[in-house]
């Protein structure tokens, strides 16, 4: 809000941005929708997270698993990261490793559980950021078992659908084949493609558990001059679609934002 533009601090705003992002995400999924989020960049993951977690009918936060699709494990924290990025911190601030306040703000608490995360696609990873992952003992799915997708995914489908009430799975456009968005600065080598991640998608959201899909960083309008990013999530959403079972019933809900860029 305008008022809430004023308050000191970007990573403040950040996070009351969050927090209507989360309404917005609860709301839908308590009307039967699925979110679909097209982040500018992953720090909108943690108010993705506090929507779905708190869509529930009774107001107790829902035990959320979190599948995170990314080139990156984004789980340094302030004492562990080279760059000092923000956007390789969010998946460590949401297990509550860090940052507090702007997890809280954003409206996720309490943070997740470290066994409530599965990785997949993660393949560049900072030295203490790894042994973060190492320490917490973060489930993966390889690039591989993405490329092509089978037992690996099944296995971590069923593994969060048993210990936890309901699934966000969240993408970084950088986990695909660097091809395929050329305008994203930060790709690595051996990803799948936009159609293989697709189908693996498909895979995911057939189980009933999985209830929202975040999309971040896709280049677009000079950063995209062919629109092949675009044409890739184009390919992400019908994936995660088709796995979807509601009685062959889809309601698509549009939610736009007044400045396109900061969306």
């Amino acid at each position: 809000t305008a008022e809430e533009e004023k308050q000191y601090g970007v990573w403040q705003r950040l996070a009351l941005a969050n927090a209507h992002l989360g309404e917005i995400v609860a709301s839908q999924i308590r009307e039967g929708n699925l979110p679909v989020g097209l982040l500018a960049n992953c720090s909108s993951l943690m108010g993705m997270l506090g929507g779905v977690q708190h869509s529930g009918p009774t107001g107790r936060p829902l035990k959320v698993g979190l599948v995170w699709i990314d080139a990156h494990g984004d789980f340094n924290t302030p004492e562990t990261t080279l760059s000092g990025m923000l956007g390789g911190m969010p998946v460590a601030i949401s297990a509550g490793l860090g940052l507090t306040r702007l997890r809280m703000v954003s409206g996720l608490d309490p943070a997740l559980p470290p066994s409530y995360i599965t990785m997949a696609g993660v393949r560049d990873t900072d030295p203490l950021e790894q042994e973060l992952l190492d320490r917490h003992r973060i489930d993966m799915i390889t690039a591989p078992d993405l490329i092509e997708p089978g037992n690996a995914i099944h296995e971590q489908m069923v593994r969060l659908s048993e210990i936890t009430d309901i699934i966000y799975v969240h993408i970084d456009m950088d986990v695909l084949d660097p091809r395929e968005v050329p305008g994203h600065g930060l790709t690595v080598p051996g990803g799948p493609t936009s159609r293989q991640l697709a189908e693996a998608l498909t895979l995911m959201f057939s189980y009933p558990k999985v209830a929202a899909l975040g999309i971040a960083s896709t280049p677009y309008g000079e950063d995209d001059p062919d629109q092949l990013s675009r044409q890739a999530v184009y390919n992400l959403i019908v994936g995660a679609i088709e796995g979807l079972d509601h009685g062959g019933v889809i309601r698509v809900t549009l939610q736009q934002c007044g400045d396109a860029q900061r969306c």
